[in-house]
């Protein structure tokens, strides 16, 4: 089993990671463990959608493939926790919701406020999310680098979210290229992913006949 972080006796923050998750690659597992390092999280949970809301006219696989492959990709990890939150919500699964309740059970147990991890392309769109200025008052957002992405720092953060420039931060890295979109085209045309996917998780989409051409 993997640990990156050693236990200490105060509880920690925990780290946020939410997406589609379709599928899980290594770059989330690495953005992960990015932020468990570098804010000195307690545990990264793995939150998967159940109803995206920026994806209402795009085909995206069952929640319980995407559920049951992350909790594939995450089961070396110690650390990373699968939460079933917004799956057991119903509706479309908005951020800010999932973050309201996780900062009350924060509280609740003696925590700091969590961190909400993403990438510079995803903060990108964070403006067009629902209620983005709620989010900030309810955690801290940790932005990793994407290569590709545009240049995203302080200054960024002043001038599209004035005023909250302290409740972000911004990793050292991983600066990966891996995106699922990209994944299932390769799939899609027979090519091999096991160079950006975990192992148990390549073979659950081939045991799942997932995103071959034709599939529904």
């Amino acid at each position: 089993m993997t640990d990156a972080a050693p236990r200490s006796a105060a509880p920690r923050a925990l780290g946020i990671l939410g997406g589609t998750f379709d599928p899980v690659h290594d770059g989330h597992l690495a953005l992960a463990r990015e932020a468990l390092a570098e804010l000195d999280l307690e545990r990264v949970l793995f939150v998967p959608n159940a109803d995206p809301p920026h994806k209402q006219h795009q085909a995206v696989t069952s929640a319980r493939h995407r559920e049951a492959m992350v909790a594939l990709a995450i089961a070396p990890y110690r650390a990373f926790e699968l939460s079933r939150i917004e799956l057991e919500r119903a509706g479309p699964s908005y951020a800010v919701d999932t973050v309201a309740e996780l900062a009350e059970r924060s509280r609740a147990e003696g925590r700091p406020e969590p961190w909400f991890v993403m990438s510079a392309e995803v903060l990108d769109d964070f403006a067009g999310w629902r209620e983005p200025e709620r989010i900030l008052r309810l955690c801290r957002v940790a932005v990793a680098p994407r290569p590709g992405a545009g240049p995203l720092d302080r200054r960024w953060v002043a001038e599209h979210h004035p005023g909250f420039e302290d409740r972000f931060a911004f990793l050292p890295g991983p600066e990966l290229d891996i995106a699922s979109t990209r994944i299932r085209e390769r799939v899609a045309v027979g090519q091999r992913i096991d160079d950006r996917v975990p192992g148990a998780v390549v073979r659950y989409i081939e045991a799942e006949g997932l995103y071959r051409a034709g599939a529904s």
